[in-house]
Order: C-alpha cells, then structure tokens, then sequence
C-alpha cells in the first residue's frame, strides 16, 4: 500500500502545501491563507483540505514535515518569553555591551538591538573556569539557588547558563543545569556549552540567551500543532525543517529552535540540490523570488553552501545554516523617488493587503508587479489560474503619478527603468554569493522558483553572465516540496584553538572524539538504532592564520587526524584563502579554531512521474494567443503566450515567449532557446545564437 507524504511551507500571505505519493510519483498541491492569529489552525486546515483533495486516509500519512517563520518572526518582533540569564560574577553585561563594531563606524548614536534578557533578570554567580579549563573558583550550588529565587521572583519563564570558558570545561554549567532541574522543574533550560560550544563570549552568550528566549514559544506552538495532527487521524509524528537543511523531530527543534530561522527557504535549497540531481547539473544558483524579498544561494558539486553565523534582529546568532543570501527585492517591492530625483527600488514594499495598484485592492504605489503588468510580461487579465483580476490601467496610474511626472517621463519609460532597477538589484545578490566567494557564475546554472522568480530569472542570468535558466514544474511550492525531500541533519562543533602541527593531533583527535559521541547521542534521540547503512558524518576543521580573527572552513575526510591529513588540510586552507582573497602566506603558522561534524541520515526520495511527451510533429506555439511584450533586446514585440500545463515532455520553442500557470509567469527572451525536460521543468538556453527548436 501507498504511504503519503506531506510538506507544509509556512508563509506570511500563504501557506503552502504539498502530498506526495510513494508507491506512484504522484503529487497533489494547495495553497491556504496563512492564519497570523493562530498559524498552528491555518496549517491544520490546509492538511485537512490536501488530504480530502487528494482523497487521502489520514492513516496512510506516513511522514509529514513542517517549514516554519515562527523563530524568525519571533526575534523580529521581540516576541520572546521572558527570559533569564544565570552567569559568571562580572560578565553580566556582556550582551549589553555585545562587540566593538558597529554597522555604521561614523555614525556615533547607533541603537543596539535590545537583548531578551531584561537588566532586573541577570543572576551572577561566583565561579570561574580558566582559557584552558581548569577550575578557579568553583560553583557553591548555594549561589545557584539564590540565582534561582531570584529569578523566579522576576516572573522569569525561560533561563540560559552562560558561564565564562564553558566551552572548554562545562562541568560548572551542568551542574547548574541539573541544579534547575531540581528546584524549578518548569522552567526552561538552554546550557551555552551544549547549544554553542565554541569560544567568543558575547557570540556563545548571545545564541544561547535567544534560544532560551525562544523555547517556550516553539513549544508551545509544536503542542498545539501536533495535539491538531492527532485529532486529524494522522499517526506518523511531525518533523520540523531545520535551517541547515534537514528534517529532525519536534523534540529536538523544542532543544534548539533557533536553528529553525530559515526553515521554509531552506526547502527551496534542498529542492533544488534534487532537481539538479535529477536533471544531471551539479552547480545551481537558486532564485527565489517572492512578494518581499528574493533568496540566493549557491549549490557547488550537489552540496549547498554553508554558514556558521547569520545576523537575526541585529544579534550574530551562530548555528549552523545554508548560505542564503537575502534582498528587499520582490515582487511588491516599491518604486520611489530619493531626495535627489534619482528613481529607487525596495526594499520597502507593498503589503499583502491592500498590495499592488494592479490588483485593484486600493493600492496606489507603484510596485515591480505593476511594471511587470505595464510592460505585458504579467497578464493584464487575470493571475493565479483567472481567480485573481489585473488592473493594467492602475498600474499605469500608479507609476505616472507616484514618479513619472516627477521625472518629466512617460509611464513605459519609468516601467522599464523600474524593471532593469529591480533586475540589477538581484544580479547584486547573485554576485554576491558567487563573485565574492570566488566562484564563476558562468559555471552555474539559475534555478527560479518563487511566485515571481521565474518572471526576472532569464534577465538576471544574462546580467550576470550565466547561460542557463531552469523552472522547475511547480515553482511557486518549490518550498513546500523540498520539505518531503530532505534528509535528517544534526550538526556539532567545539573549540579546539591550537596549532595546525602534529605535535596538537592527540588534543585535535580527543576533540574529534567529544564530536563523535555528541552525534551518537543525536542519533540516539532521533530514533537511530545499531544500523547505521543510512548515516554519513561529514567532518571539518576551521583555520585561520596565526593572527587572524575570521576562519575559513575545510572538509576533512575523516573523524581521526594523522600528519598526512592535517598537512592536507592547510594546503586546502592556504588554496581556498587565495581563492577568496587573492593571496595566501604559505610561510604564516595556520591554526584551528573549531571542530565540526554534520551527521546525515538518509532518507527515501519520492519519484516525480514523467509527463507525457511532446508530439514532435507539432509546434507547441501554433495557434497561441499573443500579447505585446516588452524586452530588453526588441523593445515590445508581439509574443506568444502559452500554458505551462501544454507544454509536454520533449517539445522544444524560441523565444520570445510567455509561460503562464497558476502560480508563476515564465519569461523567455528572443534569441533564447527553451526545452521541456521529462519531469515539467523549463531549461532556457541563453547563449547567444543558441539552436532553436529546429535544431533539437
């Protein structure tokens, strides 16, 4: 018997949802307003309707997996429960203090961002631990109780122990946990020495106190969505979509749900990486476009890239995520004038509601969709499969009197600076993630998916020198799919700042060994038994030269180090230094920093069926209406407009064209060539005098 797959992507407007089929490579999709008030409700609805759609037993539900913004949107807004710290004597200002650098250098009153933990809720307690881990002062459990009244006096829900060097000694922080466990067993508990433990105090301090802060509302949030699954007939227990890219249990987003902050893009980066599998391409840049923002992020060789530190709220919360790159650039991004007449572009944009001048809902700033529907690339009729109606008429209106006039040009003129603003906006981005980390884009290929990323894709490819442009079938629930396609992931890290010689291989390997034991323990809650035929472990060193203050990350082939492996290890170190800076110092001392290991384990793919093919003694334009189109390289041009759901397996077509479904609009530019591959997807060529469909 068939199971059945979900993906739930939470978005701001929408949430999307998508149920795969494991025995037949079937798929079904929806789309559900997403439920500010309650978002738990809104998702349990859209599962409910998906299953009925798809005619689905609630018991035949074998995985289901959650994208989420609850995190990200809770740092934002300051949502957080209130939240204690219990540190070492002396280091209670440490996140009021933060780091030294400021965003802006010249401007004198810059704001910092104000911590979860309140000044009344900081409890100091006399202990110390050296650099290198030896006991100072130790912990007398009586300054931990008095910690505890004091905090639970202050009306202190969550508590994080951040204690000076615990990184390297975490005697004193378990001790104090357990301590908490014991006389105040309701609270919640986020120990830096097992959330980061990695030195740099402010950093270590800052991650563990959002995390704490975050724990009762994730939790509380996860028990009403898995009390709703069960009341759904559903059995199978809900997983959660992690930033890095894989799916783990609820129990272990409730321990650490600051690594939930890019959940839902995160799926497009995982569909992606499957479809480039699928399709034979191993480098992809993704493209997803929305209604406020696009995401970038750069898939070298299968693997997606990585960082260790994203910027939340204004807080360096370091975990573990996928390099993605984000922009104020979108669909409802505004076009506006600055003091000096000079036309912008976003980041500010329009709202959901009553959005752009084009939807006819009030709107009356002009926006990139209202260009887009001035210049014919969007209908001028209707979006999402005729349920929506265009207004190109208020569109014009819109651009004309918000900024044309102003700048003495007419309302096509100023749609097409928009346009190109909008498209030079997100080659930047594009950039980005490639040209500055030392990598060619013209050795990618763009993946667009997103309500509006297939829109600009082919002109942002030809802006940033790449040739080939892929759309996936569904690129408007890339998200939501790539949820059913991701592994389980854990990652692990510990400080070990020593040299890069041989002489450090025992501390170095011990280090290892700490890592090894963490991810069996991980392994353990996820649910692992003794067969481990599923499970890899990716380990890497972070190096830096002696001196420095910022590491560079290099794979390691294995959990133990022996000379050979270390010498390797700084040659990479030196070579992707000269990649990324243009010079190494061959004769400088290198160090490592951290120890790091991401423990994968495998799960099933489910199959995309083939579409049926192309009869090739047809043209897939024949008949087509058209409409006029402007681009960049003809100006308006009467062009084809075609139905993505007609476009079958096989066929081939030149551009110019207009690709229309429910959930996107595909632009593809004359002198392009555009081939249907066997599961849906768009591959546009853009070589310059690339073969048309004669030649396929």
């Amino acid at each position: 018997m068939s199971e059945y797959w979900i993906g739930i992507d939470t978005g701001g407007t929408f949430t999307d949802l998508v149920l795969g089929d494991t025995g037949g490579g079937r798929w079904h999709y929806h789309k559900v307003p997403t439920l500010t008030a309650d978002p738990a409700q809104g998702i349990l609805n859209g599962i409910a309707e998906i299953m009925s759609l798809a005619a689905v037993d609630p018991a035949q539900v074998g995985f289901l997996v959650l994208g989420t913004t609850l995190a990200t949107n809770a740092v934002l807004e300051g949502q957080w429960a209130r939240t204690g710290l219990i540190t070492t004597r002396g280091f209670g200002d440490v996140l009021s203090l933060a780091r030294q650098r400021r965003p802006h250098y010249f401007n004198l009153d810059v704001p910092k961002p104000t911590p979860p933990v309140p000044d009344d809720c900081c409890a100091e307690v006399a202990e110390r631990i050296a650099a290198g881990g030896e006991v100072v002062t130790p912990l007398r459990d009586e300054e931990v109780l008095r910690a505890i009244d004091e905090l639970r006096g202050r009306g202190v829900q969550t508590v994080a122990i951040c204690f000076l060097h615990a990184y390297q000694n975490a005697a004193h922080e378990a001790r104090a946990r357990q301590l908490v466990a014991q006389h105040w067993p309701d609270a919640y508990v986020s120990v830096s020495s097992e959330v980061l433990p990695e030195f740099r105090e402010y950093e270590r301090f800052i991650t563990t106190v959002v995390n704490a802060s975050l724990m009762p509302v994730m939790d509380d949030y996860l028990q009403r969505f898995e009390m709703g699954v069960r009341d759904l007939g559903v059995r199978s227990a809900p997983h959660v979509m992690q930033s890095n890219g894989g799916a783990v249990t609820t129990q272990t987003v409730r321990q650490r749900p600051i690594n939930t902050f890019f959940s839902g893009p995160a799926g497009g980066v995982v569909s992606t990486a499957a479809l480039g599998e699928a399709c034979g391409v191993r480098n992809l840049i993704t493209f997803d476009m929305g209604g406020t923002s696009t995401d970038v992020c750069l898939i070298r060789d299968g693997r997606p890239a990585m960082k260790s530190e994203r910027d939340m709220g204004g807080f360096p919360v370091r975990t573990r995520t996928l390099d993605i790159h984000t922009i104020g650039a979108g669909g409802g991004s505004l076009a506006w004038l600055d003091a000096g007449g000079l036309l912008k572009v976003g980041p500010k944009s329009a709202s959901a509601y009553p959005g752009p001048a084009s939807y006819g809902r009030g709107g009356t700033r002009p926006t990139v969709t209202d260009a887009n529907v001035l210049l014919g690339r969007l209908s001028p009729v209707a979006l999402l499969g005729g349920r929506m109606s265009m207004h190109p008429e208020l569109a014009a209106q819109a651009i004309r009197d918000e900024v044309a006039t102003a700048m003495g040009r007419g309302a096509e003129e100023v749609a097409i600076g928009i346009l190109e603003i909008a498209n030079a906006n997100m080659t930047g981005a594009v950039r980005v993630i490639s040209v500055e980390q030392g990598e060619d884009p013209r050795d990618y290929a763009l993946v667009a998916f997103g309500g509006a990323g297939p829109l600009h894709a082919a002109d942002v490819a030809v802006m940033a020198g790449m040739r080939h442009v892929i759309v996936p079938p569904r690129p408007g629930l890339m998200s939501a799919q790539g949820l059913l396609q991701s592994d389980r992931q854990g990652d692990f890290s510990l400080t070990r700042l020593v040299p890069a010689t041989p002489d450090r291989l025992p501390s170095l390997n011990a280090g290892l060994r700490e890592l090894a034991r963490r991810a069996d323990d991980w392994l353990a809650s996820e649910g692992v038994g003794h067969d481990m035929s599923g499970v890899a472990r990716h380990w890497q060193l972070d190096l830096r030269y002696l001196g420095q203050n910022a590491e560079l990350i290099l794979d390691i082939a294995a959990g133990e180090l022996d000379e050979a492996a270390l010498a390797r290890a700084v040659d990479a170190y030196h070579a992707r230094h000269a990649d990324l800076y243009g010079y190494d110092m061959r004769a400088q001392g290198v160090e490592v920093v951290n120890l790091r290991v991401s423990v994968v384990i495998a799960r099933e793919r489910l199959q995309v069926a083939a579409i049926a093919r192309h009869d090739a003694r047809t043209d897939p334009v024949a008949g087509a209406p058209t409409r006029r189109v402007w681009f960049a390289a003809t100006g308006f041009v009467d062009t084809p407009v075609l139905q993505r759901d007609d476009l079958l397996a096989g066929a081939c077509l030149d551009g110019p064209a207009i690709v229309e479904q429910m959930d996107t609009t595909t632009v593809i530019p004359p002198g392009s060539s555009t081939r249907v591959g066997a599961d849906g997807s768009l591959h546009i060529d853009l070589t310059p005098g690339a073969p048309g469909k004669e030649a396929h």
